[in-house]
Order: C-alpha cells, then structure tokens, then sequence
C-alpha cells in the first residue's frame, strides 16, 4: 500500500518538475489517499491482532 503511495508521489515530483500541474496535483492527491489509507488499514491490523 505504501509503495502505490511512494510511486504516485515520485510521478507528482517528476510531472511538477517538467511543467505537467494538472497531473502533479492528481498524483499528489492519489498519493496523499493512498497513505491515508494504508495508515487506516495499518492501525485496524494492529489493533485487530491485540485480541485474545
């Protein structure tokens, strides 16, 4: 899951880099939610396998 986030934020680094806004912003913004998301499924895991 971190790794989708880690590729969208290298591809909004490289299109910011060569002028490509609109697709910086989209790609930042996919990268933003997948983080978000992994993070959620990361702590629902971890507290979900604390149980007895």
């Amino acid at each position: 899951m971190f790794r989708w986030g880690i590729i969208f934020l290298v591809t909004a680094l490289i299109a910011a880099a060569l002028g490509f806004s609109g697709l910086s912003g989209t790609a930042t913004w996919a990268a933003k939610i997948v983080f978000v998301v992994g993070i959620i499924i990361f702590l629902i895991s971890l507290f979900s396998s604390r149980k007895k």
